[in-house]
């Protein structure tokens, strides 16, 4: 699913992109140029997180013992680190450009159609992954979707350019070349953005509430469990390792304090997928001992 929606993505992207380079290189406009580079950075992006998402799946072996998730976030973080650079690259690049534009350069008043049709086209795609990347845990996928959003807004800079530039065409040039200077910008934001996300998994962040209220849950509705303590949840790209505390019947015996111990396990991986292993540890209950 995740590999299915990640081509998914890069095939609308090809055409997205071959559609705003066509108008950039037969209308010479800045912005639409800068548009196309962000969806070629993306389209880059996008071939390192499948071969992330692959390597991500293989199952643990004797020297990975916990799996290969960490590759999800780790190719996370090359496409943000690459993005950022290029931001910042292409941001002094148009920037300094701006100094050498003419005020006698005019466009086509109807070229702002070309993103426009790119904003739906990657608005809609990153709605898509992001839905896949929830339903499967995959923070590189979701940050995948954050990447067609944002192409979406930088398609979104270069309508509103090209459409000011058709209100005022004496202006059209310096205004498409401003649009270019804010497409860069946003491709700054978006590498910081990437790379804080991906960091925060590699660096085994406290994932959200919610992940935390499922574990307790699925293990309180196994008979036998009286309360819950200590949760800690890891997350390795789309695999994730719980341990819990479990309170039960301390005058349970050992081989049945056993059985409710595998029967949380599967009742936790059964809620939740994702998870690869769960290590359960058992604590007598006391009322009134919370």
């Amino acid at each position: 699913m995740l590999t299915f929606a990640t081509l998914i993505g890069i095939v609308i992207r090809l055409g997205v992109i071959s559609m705003i380079f066509w108008g950039s290189l037969y209308f010479n406009s800045a912005s639409l140029l800068m548009d196309g580079l962000f969806g070629v950075v993306d389209l880059i992006s996008s071939g390192v997180l499948l071969l992330g998402i692959y390597s991500a799946a293989k199952p643990p072996d004797h020297d990975h013992p916990f799996g290969h998730g960490r590759f999800e976030p780790l190719a996370g973080t090359q496409i943000g680190l690459l993005m950022l650079l290029m931001g910042i690259g292409t941001f002094f690049w148009q920037f300094y450009g701006l100094f050498s534009l003419s005020l006698s350069h005019s466009m086509s008043q109807w070229l702002w159609l070309i993103p426009t049709l790119s904003v739906a086209s990657f608005y809609l795609t990153g709605c898509y992954l992001s839905t896949v990347a929830q339903e499967k845990k995959s923070a590189a996928l979701e940050a995948e979707a954050t990447h067609f959003k944002w192409d979406a807004i930088t398609s979104l800079i270069a309508t509103a350019a090209l459409l000011t530039g058709a209100l005022f065409p004496d202006w059209f040039e310096v205004l498409d070349g401003i649009g270019a200077v804010f497409i860069a910008v946003s491709m700054v934001f978006v590498g910081i953005f990437v790379l804080k996300q991906n960091l925060h998994s590699l660096m085994d962040r406290v994932p959200d509430a919610d992940y935390f209220k499922l574990v307790q849950e699925s293990a309180k509705r196994v008979e036998g469990v009286f309360e819950t303590e200590k949760i800690r949840i890891q997350h390795c790209g789309p695999d994730a390792h719980v341990d819990i505390d479990i309170e039960v019947d301390p005058a349970l015996t050992v081989e049945k304090a056993h059985v409710i111990s595998q029967q949380v396990r599967r009742e936790i991986q059964k809620e939740w997928p994702n998870v690869r292993d769960v290590i359960v540890h058992i604590e007598p209950f006391y009322p009134g001992d919370h």
